[in-house]
């Protein structure tokens, strides 16, 4: 693993006797389209049954780099109010693997003629390993190189409010703090997860007859971590392509896409550059979306989905 690598994985893991805090969660630049993956009371909004896939290469070019993929699936209950979706999730950087997968159910509440709150829980867990020993700033002591298959349970929340036109979500998807150590129990190398908070909105503007703007905005807050901002502005033409633009303050710019090809299937791509020092060491960040809404009920997808 080259030196350059080092620059990720050093704040992550360090060496003998070293308290570690584990990595933020993923991020997303097409957070607008995959908001299952932080907010569990989104489950369902659109009122039909949608499968999501999301793959994301970070600073290609660069050692150990992160990638993550993400299924999200959700879907209304007969039931009145209820929703229920499912969360699988793997990230990858540098020696370390998580996977995880996330049961959520979400109960929404109409709080005007066209607009509902939902309230949201989620829970699963999270697999972590580790290949310390693949780093040269570790001991080679087999004990304490690797750490594999640990179970991190968690449960998180959310709220969301949306009505055709517009959308804000508040959420804690992570409240537990689970700590990582090596397996005799020691303090030789550990990693926490830190609780992450996240707020997030958007509203859509008709320009003229065939063009729309949609803005929106996500903070992310992490303890101990500096705080997040991403700003995006999209437009809509003819309720058929997104095309915008991304920026997430001190980080990254970038550029984001989206096609429909009907009421149920939609294809996203956004690119993105670091703006920091270590956009100097790789080519942007890909990240490519499918999503499909299977209809099993009489009745409409929403069309276009501004969220």
């Amino acid at each position: 693993m080259t030196a350059r690598a080092i620059l990720i994985i050093g704040p992550l893991i360090i060496g003998t006797s070293a308290k570690v805090f584990a990595q933020q969660d993923p991020l997303y630049s097409q957070y607008m389209f995959n908001t299952l993956a932080f907010n569990p009371a989104y489950a369902g909004s659109a009122d039909v049954f949608t499968v999501m896939a999301l793959t994301r290469h970070q600073w290609v070019g660069f050692d150990g780099a992160p990638s993550t993929q993400t299924l999200a699936l959700h879907s209304p209950l007969p039931v009145t109010g209820l929703s229920l979706g499912g969360l699988l999730i793997h990230d990858r950087i540098g020696p370390t693997r998580e996977t995880g997968a996330f049961i959520d159910a979400a109960y929404r509440v109409r709080t005007g003629k066209d607009s509902r709150l939902a309230f949201g829980l989620s829970g699963g867990m999270n697999i972590y390993q580790a290949d310390l020993s693949a780093l040269p700033t570790v001991e080679e002591d087999p004990a304490n190189g690797n750490i594999s298959g640990k179970l991190l349970p968690n449960f998180g929340f959310g709220l969301f409010w949306h009505a055709p036109r517009y959308y804000l979500g508040v959420s804690a998807p992570k409240l537990l703090t689970n700590e990582i150590m090596s397996s005799d129990g020691s303090v030789v190398t550990t990693a926490r997860e830190d609780r992450h908070y996240f707020l997030l909105g958007g509203y859509v503007f008709d320009l003229n007859r065939d063009m729309k703007l949609k803005p929106s905005v996500m903070l992310r807050v992490v303890e101990g971590a500096p705080m997040s901002l991403d700003v995006n502005a999209n437009v809509l033409l003819r309720e058929k392509l997104w095309f915008g633009i991304l920026y997430r303050l001190g980080n990254a710019f970038g550029v984001q896409f989206q096609y429909r090809f009907n009421e149920q299937l939609r294809a996203g791509y956004a690119f993105d550059l670091t703006t920091t020092a270590l956009g100097a060491h790789n080519a942007g960040t890909h990240e490519v979306m499918l999503s499909y809404d299977l209809r099993f009920t009489r009745g409409r997808t929403i069309s276009p989905r501004y969220y």
